[in-house]
């Protein structure tokens, strides 16, 4: 498990997605999601076959939300420029973890 980390704020808990396996299944067969899920490496992302809308967060190498936008179900997106890792949660997530654009956000392993 690691966290999502912005300055002294912990946003969720987070399951990371870096294997071609974890990547390609991201949230497909899932009904709901507790905190969120990091697709990494990463660029674009689709919602075809989701049972439930989500807040999609693209971030740079540096761990800069590039741009944030809300993916009802069964939708293609188009890639992101410089994205480095996506950060996918449950739809309406975002502004209850009040994430933005342009905040810097640290993926921390439990571990550390």
């Amino acid at each position: 498990m690691a966290w999502l980390v912005s300055d002294a704020r912990v946003f969720a808990s987070a399951e990371i997605a870096e294997n071609r396996s974890d990547r390609r299944r991201g949230l497909l067969g899932r009904t709901h999601l507790e905190g969120a899920l990091v697709v990494r490496p990463c660029r674009a992302v689709h919602t075809l076959g989701m049972k439930f809308p989500i807040d999609v967060a693209f971030v740079d190498a540096d761990g800069v939300v590039l741009k944030t936008l809300q993916m009802s179900r069964h939708r293609i997106g188009l890639p992101v420029r410089h994205a480095q890792i996506v950060i996918e949660a449950q739809a309406g997530a975002f502004d209850r973890w009040g994430l933005r654009v342009g905040d810097v956000i640290e993926v921390r392993d439990q571990d550390h």
